[in-house]
């Protein structure tokens, strides 16, 4: 079909099959679609999420394809069931190809998780960082890495005080934040992977406004109602065109070097100013181990220039 998102993406011909991928939130949303085009293009997939029957079923989908689609429950609000779930990754797999840290959410209340982090931040950044961390020496030479972002990011700047209580806590903010992490994130990662001369990439997206994509449910009512009524109009991305977004740096053989970018609209793209701060990313690498009480994964690319951000 022309709206699968492999077509879309322009990855359609490429072959997938030997490759096996991860994708976190994958039960739902552009998580799914991405998942079950990996499949259709051949790739092996382990699929994630917290309902184990929307899992099943996307795994169905998979095998259906003719492909190894495996599902693993964990909740990214707890540490332990993070390192759980790339333990199972490291157990039925010999390698990743593609990791896609999709998993996240805008939460309405302010809550503060077990690790004395608030919860966005925690579930949004923390996660996928820990995660990422925890299978870096199991992804294979020329793996790619992609992290969901946001054009939220846009307006935010770096305070690795405010994610420590929920005071006057707003949703929005804590979004933007988070996914400003995301991005800061991203880039970092790629900069210690070149310093450490790993054939590895790592790159962020901005998949669009997707009222399908089931972001909605974490909206207020009337908003997340409003958001509904706009599927399918032309200036609101599908699922699949949002599932697209990952592909691109996932698996266009034009993107297989490309380290360290933003994407929006299936291209590179310039990300806020506060997201191309070098010396915040290195902070927020540091600090992020220290709230996961770990050893910062991958040598600093500049040891002097890493602050405690507090």
């Amino acid at each position: 079909m022309t709206d699968d998102p492999e077509r879309i993406a322009g990855v359609a011909d490429v072959d997938c099959r030997g490759r096996q991928a991860l994708v976190t939130g994958s039960t739902s949303g552009i998580g799914r679609a991405a998942a079950l085009a990996l499949g259709r293009l051949g790739a092996d997939v382990i699929v994630h999420g917290r309902d184990r029957e929307a899992g099943a079923a996307v795994v169905e989908e998979l095998s259906a394809a003719g492909v190894d689609g495996r599902f693993v429950r964990a909740d990214f609000a707890d540490p332990d069931s993070v390192r759980e779930l790339a333990v199972t990754v490291r157990r039925e797999t010999d390698g990743l190809d593609v990791l896609i840290n999709n998993a996240g959410g805008f939460f309405r209340n302010g809550e503060v998780t077990d690790l004395g982090v608030e919860y966005t931040f925690h579930v949004n950044h923390l996660s996928p960082y820990l995660l990422t961390a925890e299978l870096l020496d199991h992804l294979r030479p020329g793996a790619r890495v992609v992290t969901t972002a946001s054009a939220a990011h846009r307006g935010s700047e770096l305070d690795l005080t405010r994610v420590r209580t929920v005071d006057g806590y707003s949703a929005t903010w804590a979004y933007g934040h988070s996914k400003l992490a995301n991005v800061l994130f991203a880039n970092e990662l790629a900069a210690r992977l070149d310093a450490a001369d790993r054939d590895v990439t790592s790159n962020s997206v901005h998949p669009g406004a997707i009222p399908g994509s089931g972001f909605s449910r974490f909206l207020p009512g009337p908003v997340s109602s409003a958001l509904g009524a706009l599927d399918g109009l032309p200036f609101v991305t599908s699922v699949a065109e949002g599932a697209a977004e990952l592909l691109v740096p996932a698996l266009k053989p034009e993107t297989a070097t490309v380290s360290g970018r933003y994407f929006a609209d299936r291209e590179p793209t310039t990300a806020s100013r506060a997201a191309r701060d070098e010396t915040a990313a290195r902070r927020l690498w540091e600090v992020s181990a220290d709230l996961l009480d770990v050893e910062p994964p991958l040598a600093a690319t500049d040891p002097d220039a890493a602050e405690d951000g507090g």
